[in-house]
């Protein structure tokens, strides 16, 4: 498999979480693992030619690398490992290495984020622009089984994550959990309007019929549990992530900045669901 698993890294808790789920990744995947260090001065008012004193902000990246090094290397000491210190603004950074990438791993705090903010403006901003996966993983994480659960719906932007969900499902040796969330519409201005909810129901379980054929065609040897359920899909997918090992979501989202990149239901599970999150993106909307 070419290309390499890229984590960004900044000796953070989350940071570390994620170089141990990336770790786990590419033992599992047969991949090179890079560890990403972002030096970026103006943040903080440094000049980026430092005194003679030495640069504190690129012996704390060196220290990051070398400890994310350590660990991954306790955790599976057969991956092939490289680190790079880079100068500029950390989603930047990261977001341009995508281009080289099988896939991107950050936490989900640090990286210059906010402390306040659930899930930090870096990974957001890569997970909302980058066409390679992007894996955010919250800070205690530290393995695990399950599911690999996947979010369904019927667009094609969906078809992206059913394919990676199959592909970690068929390396974890796992099964996939497809997750169809509906709702009756809503008519305000004609609350009279009723539907037979029993073949709305089963309209839906067509519709993920349909999506699962292909990769289950793909992917045969991967067992599959499809689970319709009514509600919002936020609320169905963090749900369905306590116990699962990964969360993947496609995201719709079309907008030029930021966050505004990531569809609402993307970030809403970023926030709230209890196990490590994928986002891909489809080329349509990278």
């Amino acid at each position: 498999m070419s290309g390499s698993i890229i984590v960004g890294t900044d000796g953070s808790p989350a940071a570390t979480a994620a170089v141990r789920w990336a770790a786990d990744d590419a033992a599992r995947r047969g991949c090179p693992l890079r560890f990403v260090s972002v030096v970026d001065h103006w943040a903080y008012g440094i000049p980026k030619l430092p005194s003679s004193g030495g640069d504190p902000l690129t012996s704390h990246a060196e220290r990051a690398l070398s400890a994310a090094e350590a660990v991954a290397r306790e955790r599976q000491p057969d991956v092939k490992i490289s680190t790079e210190i880079v100068e500029g603004i950390p989603a930047r950074v990261l977001r341009d290495k995508a281009a080289e990438a099988v896939e991107i791993v950050l936490g989900s705090r640090g990286l210059g984020g906010f402390a306040g903010i659930v899930v930090g403006s870096v990974s957001t901003h890569v997970a909302g622009h980058a066409p390679c996966p992007v894996v955010v993983v919250r800070p205690g994480w530290s393995g695990g089984g399950g599911e690999i659960t996947v979010g369904v719906d019927d667009s094609p932007e969906c078809e992206p994550a059913l394919a990676y969900a199959f592909e970690q499902a068929r390396a974890h040796g796992a099964t996939v959990r497809a997750v169809h969330a509906w709702q009756l519409p809503a008519h305000p201005l004609a609350p009279e309007i009723t539907y037979d909810v029993e073949e709305l129901r089963e309209a839906h379980r067509r519709v993920i019929g349909e999506k699962l054929a292909g990769p289950r065609s793909r992917y045969p040897e991967v067992p599959v549990r499809e689970d319709i359920v009514y509600g919002h899909p936020v609320d169905g997918l963090v749900q369905a992530s306590r116990g699962s090992a990964l969360l993947v979501v496609g995201s719709h989202g079309r907008g030029a900045l930021g966050a505004a990149m990531l569809g609402s239901v993307s970030r809403g599970v970023l926030n709230h669901a209890e196990c490590p999150v994928a986002v891909v993106r489809s080329p349509s909307g990278s």
